[in-house]
C-alpha cells in the first residue's frame, strides 16, 4: 500500500532509490480513476519502485513547492530529487512501460 506522504516524512519516504508519488485530491474525478491504476501499479513493481500519495489539500506546501498545478500529477524521484512530472490521467500499460524503462535506467 502506498506510503501517505505529509512534509514530516516526504524527505525520509522519498530519499532512497526510485519513489512515484501521486498528487491527488479527494474531489478530483480523474484521480479516483487512476487510484485502482496506482495500486496495480504498485503491485507489479513491488521492490523496484516505492509508491506514495500526497493529498494536495492537506499537503498544500508540498503541492506548491514541487509546482503542482493540476492533478493527478506524478512525480518520479530518485534518491530524494523530484526527476520526471507526470500530468494527467494516464492508463496503466503507458504508465508500465515508463516504469519499467525508468527501473532498468536505474540498475
Amino acid at each position: 500500500m502506498a506510503v501517505e506522504i505529509t512534509a514530516e516524512n516526504f524527505a525520509a519516504e522519498t530519499a532512497n532509490g526510485l519513489t512515484l508519488v501521486d498528487f491527488w485530491a479527494d474531489w478530483c474525478g480523474p484521480c479516483h480513476m487512476f487510484e485502482p491504476v496506482f495500486e496495480e501499479l504498485e503491485e507489479d513493481f513491488d521492490g523496484q519502485v516505492s509508491f506514495a500519495s500526497l493529498d494536495v489539500e492537506d499537503q498544500q506546501d508540498l503541492a506548491v513547492q514541487f509546482n503542482v498545478m493540476s492533478i493527478p500529477t506524478l512525480i518520479l524521484f530518485k534518491d530524494g530529487v523530484a526527476r520526471e512530472k507526470i500530468t494527467g490521467y494516464k492508463p496503466k500499460a503507458a504508465l508500465s512501460q515508463y516504469l519499467a524503462k525508468k527501473v532498468a535506467e536505474n540498475k
